[in-house]
């Protein structure tokens, strides 16, 4: 019998929460194991409450969805974490990405396309609504004629990594390397491509055919 896997809801709407865990366990293969009304909350609740992916609401009383995330990923940098919004800001997408989110969800979302994000997630792997590949088609510098840019086999590498959303020191376990040794890897992969950050790398990529994101 497959593992079942554990939700931990955070936002500050009850309503939206009650609905949620209603579509969640009609599932099947997930429950909702705890739920939280702040990022504080969150926090405390995740010191004794194991869980396998958070459904992180961004605009919130107390303590927001981006500093929950942050200090979550201090705390248990394998905390897997799906980022939750009414609204596509580019600045949320940006900070959830650059934290180490495993995606990035519309509060719309349907339950089928719930239902992808959460074995996409769960399984390693990243998704992001429908609605947002606008923004990172956006996020990048459309030069048709720019050359051809040639990574390394460790730039290659880390590129796939950070496209599943691990953060620099989770990439330097998997490789083990020392994190200074990522981070300078990630500054030459940035000035290949021309890139200010993370978020426009992660477009690049993903432009060009270098990764997917499932």
């Amino acid at each position: 019998m497959d593992p079942i896997i554990r939700i931990m809801l955070v936002d500050d709407h009850e309503i939206f929460r009650i609905g949620l865990k209603q579509i969640i366990s009609s599932l099947g293969y997930a429950k909702v194991v705890g739920e939280a009304e702040n990022g504080l909350d969150f926090l405390r609740l995740i010191e004794t409450t194991e869980t396998d992916i958070v459904l992180m609401d961004i605009q919130m009383p107390v303590m927001d969805g981006i500093e929950a995330t942050r200090r979550a990923k201090e705390m248990k940098p394998g905390i897997k974490i799906l980022a939750l919004s009414t609204f596509k800001e580019e600045t949320y997408i940006q900070q959830m990405i650059a934290l180490g989110a495993r995606g990035f969800l519309l509060k719309n979302i349907r339950k089928d396309a719930l239902d992808r994000a959460l074995q996409a997630v769960y399984n390693g792997r990243t998704y992001y609504s429908e609605e947002l590949w606008d923004y990172f088609t956006r996020s990048m510098a459309r030069e048709d004629d720019k050359p051809q840019i040639v990574f390394t086999k460790r730039e290659n590498e880390i590129l796939q990594l950070l496209v599943k959303g691990l953060s620099n020191k989770e990439i330097a376990e998997i490789l083990f390397v020392s994190e200074r040794t990522i981070v300078g890897h990630k500054t030459n992969l940035l000035s290949k491509t021309n890139c200010k950050n993370t978020v426009a790398l992660l477009s690049f990529a993903i432009r060009s055919g270098l990764v997917h994101m499932e």
